[in-house]
């Protein structure tokens, strides 16, 4: 049995991904995640004998059992570089305390595990003019392990998202390959006509007449100065662009969808829902642009939905790096 911790976990994306390539040999024996609302999604699609651990900066690492591999989606955060920087022969501490890398760092020095796994930006690779990514690369490094990367997109994968993330693997060194193969494209047909929901979506999704009006001149203004911000209409034989939390996650993701033929306003609009079919696409729609199964609940109000799917990571990626990461294990 293979044991893993989850940490700034969300709601469950990595995790579902390593449990779907290891099968019954994967025990999650730790979670850290400390939004509320992502803990309650979480907590209705994975059933622990344990609770969910929240701020993990006030959690010691000798209060976290024992484990194999680390999962860690940590956010971004500004590294901070204090002090006198003599280049990486500092050691880690003195590089990266204050963010929440240093929680993943000083819990796998503490523990050892096999493997760690973390998932980022692309734009982690150019922050700080490259700096933050080497403090990255070289605390882990310092911490005994081989450290491999790569940005893969997720519409390769098997979904219609256009969504670059970087993925860094890492090795204890005593059981490192010499080299870490990265899964090759899996799936690249997919279209946004895949993910759409089956029956006609309730007239809530579409945009009132008076909304689309204000998105169409904010366009106009941003493409008067060369500027290509605003709304975006996709096909649905087109691949959606990457959703992220926040309302141009939706509004660059529209859709035309003419089947509700009962548009009338069942929320607080201004005006009438528009006549043209223009709506944005569902929680759903989003879980499965990130690839979650269908029995994946979303249990919360769509507000905190979008934020979490947006949060959250493409499923199938995590789960072919995962194979390839159990290719390695096997073979120790």
């Amino acid at each position: 049995m293979i044991k893993s911790i989850d940490l700034f976990a969300g709601i469950g994306g990595i995790r579902l991904g390593f449990e779907q390539a290891f099968g019954n040999d994967l025990e999650t024996v730790f979670v850290s995640e400390w939004d509320e609302p992502a803990q309650k999604t979480y907590k209705a699609n994975f059933r622990d004998n344990f609770e969910i651990a929240g701020d993990i900066t006030k959690i010691s690492e000798d209060e976290i059992p024992e484990f194999d591999i680390c999962l860690a989606g940590f956010p971004c955060q500004a590294f901070s570089l204090a002090g006198q920087r003599k280049g990486f022969e500092d050691d880690y501490k003195g590089m990266s305390r204050g963010t929440l890398f240093f929680d993943v760092a000083r819990i796998c020095e503490k523990h050892k595990p096999k493997v760690i796994f973390c998932e980022n930006v692309k734009g982690l690779t150019m922050h700080d003019k490259g700096r933050t990514f080497e403090i990255i690369v070289a605390t882990l490094r310092e911490i005994g392990y081989s450290v491999f990367y790569r940005v893969l997109n997720s519409k390769d994968f098997g979904v219609p998202q256009n969504r670059e993330r970087i993925y860094i693997v890492a090795f204890r060194n005593d059981i490192a390959p010499e080299s870490f193969e990265f899964p090759t494209p899996t799936d690249n047909g997919k279209k946004i006509r895949d993910i759409i929901e089956e029956n006609p979506v309730p007239a809530k999704y579409y945009l009132s007449e008076c909304y689309l009006d204000t998105l169409r001149k904010h366009k106009a203004r941003h493409e008067a100065k060369g500027h290509g911000f605003g709304y975006e209409i996709r096909s649905w034989d087109a691949v959606a662009g990457a959703i992220v939390c926040g309302g141009m996650g939706r509004e660059r993701n529209l859709i035309v969808d003419t089947r509700q033929k009962n548009l009338t306003p069942t929320t607080h609009i201004k005006g009438n829902i528009n006549n043209e079919g223009v709506r944005k696409m569902t929680p759903r729609e989003w879980a499965r642009l990130q690839g979650f199964p269908d029995s994946f609940a979303l249990p919360l109000a769509d507000v905190h939905s979008y934020k979490q799917l947006g949060n959250s990571v493409t499923v199938p990626v995590i789960k072919a790096i995962a194979e390839k990461i159990k290719e390695v294990l096997d073979n120790v």
